[in-house]
């Protein structure tokens, strides 16, 4: 029964996160939410390790909850599911824009899925900002915010670097090695 949850669950993700990796993420949030397979704390970290491994987000982070909530299956099945829908879409688009290729209707929902998938986009990445540098707890149905400061300090120091005419030279994968080193001093 899980598995065919997890299937239907990370089929949705694909279905309607378009856009990307980052399109997945504010669909993962609220599949943590409602099904309880990993927190908030956890999606970050999960966007931490899928964004450094090789391979797409969205992949990395299905096998990722498939293989923690049902193992070696549960990762195959969650995977599976995430791509399915983009494999029929794919295939169905092919078929049919030869034929409707130069039909102004076509050619006006690509041009309205732009603003779309970049709107999923900037919400993913405002998601991912949000649960790295602020932590909001309640208590006594107040809120408290709790900005991470050491985050915000490495976040402007990360900035800061890429941004020098010395290390706009640095291969990308040297940024990667440094992140991960520094991600895993400030969690000590």
């Amino acid at each position: 029964m899980i598995l065919i949850r997890l299937f239907f669950e990370f089929f949705c993700v694909g279905l309607f996160a378009v856009g990307g990796g980052l399109a997945t993420v504010p669909f993962l949030t609220d599949m943590g939410t409602r099904t309880g397979w990993f927190t908030l704390d956890e999606l970050t970290n999960m966007i931490a390790v899928s964004e450094s491994t090789p391979g797409p987000l969205g992949v990395n982070m299905a096998s990722y909850v498939g293989y923690a909530t049902a193992g070696i299956p549960g990762s195959f099945v969650a995977t599976l599911g995430l791509i399915t829908p983009c494999i029929v879409i794919i295939l169905l688009v092919a078929a049919f824009l030869k034929k409707f290729r130069g039909n102004a209707i076509v050619e006006s929902v690509f041009y309205g899925l732009r603003p779309a998938s970049t709107g999923l986009i900037a919400a993913a990445g405002w998601a991912v900002i949000c649960l790295s540098l602020i932590q909001i707890t309640h208590t006594a149905n107040m809120p408290t915010i709790n900005i991470q400061f050491s985050a915000l300090a490495l976040a402007c120091v990360i900035f800061l670097m890429t941004h020098l005419k010395w290390t706009k030279k640095c291969h990308p994968v040297i940024w990667i090695i440094v992140s991960a080193c520094a991600g895993i001093i400030f969690e000590m």
